[in-house]
């Protein structure tokens, strides 16, 4: 009698632990499943650091009215950059490390294709920031908003 009663038991405590796990399995699928979602729909700004440093430059064209990446015509006096991956229309704020000079760009085109810069900024870009006569500065870049 005792030995069946004992095995009722155990009967039961083992249902209830089978339970308990197949439900902590649906909530791990769950929170799998919404963390999967929520990468597939956050900004494209959480795939890129927030903030970058590395080498800029500055380019630019002796007549306005060249062609960006992303369509624009490249005027040497407008606020705008290139860099490799971030989305066009994407504002960030570069700031001259040595100097602490900074400026809010429009990303508008693709580049730089030189190894170890990370932005290429206009000339008119490049004056503000102090760096239009030596042509690279030191740089930090931080995403403000994307498009």
């Amino acid at each position: 009698m005792m030995m069946s009663k004992l095995l009722g038991q155990m009967k039961k405590t083992l249902s209830h632990t089978l339970f308990c796990i197949g439900f902590l399995m649906r909530v791990a699928r769950v929170s799998l499943f919404l963390i999967t979602m929520l990468t597939l729909v956050l900004p494209a700004t959480a795939q890129h650091p927030l903030i970058l440093s590395g080498e800029a430059s500055y380019y630019g064209v002796s007549t306005n009215g060249t062609v960006t990446a992303s369509g624009e015509p490249l005027n040497d006096d407008a606020s705008t950059a290139a860099h490799r991956t971030l989305p066009f229309g994407t504002k960030v704020k570069v700031t001259n490390v040595r100097n602490g000079r900074s400026e809010v760009v429009r990303i508008t085109d693709r580049g730089p294709f030189e190894q170890g810069r990370i932005i290429d900024v206009t000339k008119g870009v490049a004056e503000k920031l102090g760096f239009l006569h030596k042509g690279v500065a030191s740089v930090k870049i931080e995403v403000i908003s994307e498009k």
